[in-house]
Parts: C-alpha cells; sequence; structure tokens
C-alpha cells in the first residue's frame, strides 16, 4: 500500500510550489493569484486527510494485532479442547461399564458392604473427575466460541477499512493529478516567463519553516531558487531579492551577479578554513540564515555605479548593506535581508 507521502504529497506539494507565491494585483483580476488561493487550500486539505488517514492506519494496525492475539488464543483454546477429548471420551465409556448402582444397592442388600463402599466411592470419584472435565471443556468451547466472534468481527472491520484507506489514497492521488493539469494549462495560459514562475514558486510561509532548523542546516524544501543558478534564499528573503533583481535589471539591463547567498555549514567550515578572521564563525553567518548575499557585477567596488544603486534602493526591497561591512571587514560586496537588529 503507497503512503501518503508517495501516493499524494510529493506531487501536490511539486504543484503548490509553483503555485502558493503571492503575485501583484488582486485575486478578482489575476486569476494565477485565485489559482494559488486553490492550490493552498488545496494543499490544507491534502494535509488535513493525510493526517486522518495515517491515524487511520494506525487504529487499522492496532486492530490487526490483536486479531493476531486473538486467533493465536483461539488456535490455543482448541488445543485444549483437543488435549481432554480423549480423556473424557474415556470417562464417558467407564462411567457404563462401572457397576455404581449394583454397588450401591450391595449395602442394603446381599453382598461384601466392605466391596459396596469401595464401588460406591470409585464411583463418586468418576462422577466428581468427569465433573471437572465436562466443566473445563465446556470453558474452552465458550472461550473459542467468544474468540471465534472477536476473530470474524475483526477481519470483516479491518477488510472495511482497508478499503477505505485505499479509497482514501485513491482519492489524494486524484485530487493531485487535477490540480497538477489545472496548474499547467494555467502556466500555459499565462505564459509565465522565468521570473513569474519563481515568484509562484516561492511560498513566503515556508519562511517560518526554514527558522525552525539551525543555522546552516536548512533544508532545500524550506529555501527558494533565486534567478541565478545554483543559489537559494530563504522564501522571505528570496521574494524580496526577486523584486530587487528585478529592478536593477530595469536600471542596468541584465540580472544581478550573486557569488554566494545560502551558504549550509559545510560551506561554512570551508570559507572559514580559507579565510580565518574575515569569514563569520561556522553557524553564525547571515548566509546560514538564508538571508544575505554576496555581490558582483560592480556592486562588490565600493562608490561603483552599481553599489551606488544598491545603497540608494535595496531598502526599498527589504535589503541593506550592514553598518560592520564598511569596515570590519570591509566587504562591499556583502547585502543582508531584513534589519540591523535581525
Amino acid at each position: 500500500m503507497p503512503t501518503p507521502r508517495s501516493a499524494a504529497l510529493v506531487s501536490v506539494f511539486m504543484v503548490v510550489s509553483v503555485l502558493v507565491a503571492g503575485t501583484p494585483g488582486s485575486a478578482a483580476s489575476d486569476p494565477v493569484e485565485a489559482l494559488r488561493r486553490q492550490a493552498s487550500k488545496a494543499r490544507e486539505e491534502l494535509e488535513k486527510a493525510t493526517g486522518q488517514m495515517t491515524s487511520r492506519k494506525q487504529e487499522l494496525a492496532k486492530s490487526q494485532a490483536q486479531l493476531r492475539v486473538t486467533l493465536r488464543d483461539l488456535a490455543a483454546a482448541e488445543a485444549g479442547l483437543d488435549r481432554i477429548r480423549e480423556p473424557l471420551a474415556r470417562l464417558a465409556n467407564a462411567s457404563y461399564q462401572q457397576p455404581g448402582a449394583a454397588g450401591s444397592m450391595a449395602i442394603f442388600g446381599s453382598g461384601d458392604p466392605d466391596e459396596a463402599l469401595r464401588a460406591t466411592a470409585d464411583v463418586t470419584q468418576l462422577a466428581q473427575s468427569r465433573e471437572a472435565l465436562v466443566k473445563h471443556a465446556n470453558e474452552l468451547q465458550e472461550r473459542r466460541r467468544k474468540l471465534a466472534s472477536t476473530a470474524q468481527d475483526l477481519q470483516s472491520r479491518n477488510a472495511v477499512e482497508q478499503t477505505r484507506v485505499q479509497q482514501q489514497i485513491d482519492g489524494l492521488k486524484q485530487k493531485s493529478a487535477r490540480l497538477t493539469k489545472d496548474l499547467t494549462e494555467m502556466l500555459d495560459r499565462t505564459r509565465a516567463d522565468r521570473d513569474k514562475r519563481l515568484q509562484m514558486g516561492c511560498d513566503k510561509g515556508l519562511a517560518s519553516n526554514a527558522r525552525r532548523f539551525p543555522n546552516g542546516l536548512i533544508p532545500s524544501k524550506y529555501l527558494c531558487d533565486l534567478p541565478q543558478k545554483g543559489n537559494q534564499l530563504r522564501a522571505d528573503a528570496a521574494l524580496a531579492f526577486y523584486k530587487l533583481n528585478s529592478a536593477y535589471k530595469r536600471k542596468f539591463g541584465k540580472d544581478m551577479c550573486v557569488t554566494d547567498s545560502y551558504r549550509n555549514l559545510s560551506e561554512q567550515h570551508s570559507v572559514y578554513a580559507r579565510r580565518p578572521g574575515f569569514a563569520a564563525v561556522p553557524g553564525t553567518s547571515n548566509h546560514g540564515k538564508g538571508q544575505a548575499v554576496d555581490l558582483c557585477g560592480g556592486v562588490q567596488i565600493a562608490g561603483s555605479l552599481q553599489f551606488s544603486w544598491m545603497e540608494s534602493n535595496s531598502k526599498k526591497y527589504g535589503w541593506f548593506h550592514p553598518a560592520w561591512a564598511y569596515s570590519n571587514p570591509f566587504e562591499p560586496w556583502h547585502w543582508e535581508y531584513g534589519t540591523e537588529e535581525n
């Protein structure tokens, strides 16, 4: 049976990742925004349904375990009955052959009184043993009956639940397929360019998830790609960077030049080893938070046209050149998203 993730959520997250970022304009006038909202809603429904399905599968697993125990107990009860069938048969046969009545009568009539007493004692013991065995047999029979009923009920209930779980998985897969189809058609109609696709594919809500991880250990799925291949940032920083990059492109006719963006812990150690005293201590760099970039293309030269443009315009888009980067150490190429207090 496919897992919820492999069956539905992996594909739907891929779909939603191309839709969930906000786009300019109102939902009423922007069909992409409307579809984005539908995709977000569908994702929430899928996550909720997946949680319910996971809970159902867990309950089903418990029920299956209970069924296995019940069947094992039922087999033990059957074995117990098999073991006492032969003694029961022998006792039944002996009761027919035991001259108990004649021996009892001998007490009051002719015959040896001692023999009659022994015969009566034998009959009493035989009757008591038989009664105990019959009682035990009845208990085993009743236990077997109850266990068989429980096993049948569990088997029936589990079969129904398995069908429901499979139907739910199939439903999730179908919903994901429909969403994928809608997205493809919408993107074909809008002929979204690269920047538009990047913006639509970056969910600002992922930023809060990214903050839960230690510096330099943010999983890639919580980061967003930049127009510059191989570079990523935290979602909120990436969305702001797209706007900054677009403004820069309108001014200079090309994308911003990026040499570094999110830097994982391993990369931080590598940079620190090459530039001790200049790079941040691994685990403390803003690059490790996914909210810093190192720029080139002229920005890395203080006083250049590109650097001056960045100083004048970057804050409009949430980016700034930190005070320390003006002197200690001097890094005109280093820019950060947020505020100095971040």
